[in-house]
C-alpha cells in the first residue's frame, strides 16, 4: 500500500468537493477564474477531473507496485490540457 497516493487522492477528493460542489473557484490557480464566462461549468469541469484523479490515485495506492513514472505525468498533462481549454475557450 502506498500512503503517498492515499494522501494525494484524499487531497484531490477534498478539492473536488470544494470546487465542484461548493463552487469555490478562487482555489484555482492559473485558470483566470475572474474572466471565465461560465463559473458553474468551470467548477464542474475541474471538480469532476479532481474527483476522477482522486479516485484513480486511491485505487492505485492499493496496487503493490503502482507505476509512478506513468501515473503522475498523465495526471499533470490532464491538468495542462484542462488549463489550456479553459483559458482558450471559456475566457471572454
Amino acid at each position: 500500500m502506498n500512503q503517498h497516493f492515499i494522501v494525494i487522492g484524499a487531497i484531490l477528493l477534498v478539492l473536488a468537493y470544494l470546487i465542484g460542489y461548493k463552487k469555490q473557484t478562487w482555489l484555482l490557480s492559473g485558470f483566470n477564474y475572474r474572466r471565465v464566462k461560465d463559473q458553474k461549468k468551470l467548477a464542474s469541469l475541474v471538480g469532476s477531473y479532481n474527483l476522477a484523479a482522486g479516485i484513480v490515485f486511491i485505487i492505485s495506492s492499493f496496487i503493490d507496485n503502482p507505476d509512478v513514472e506513468i501515473l503522475l505525468p498523465i495526471f499533470l498533462m490532464g491538468f495542462v490540457v484542462l488549463l489550456v481549454y479553459v483559458n482558450t475557450k471559456m475566457v471572454e
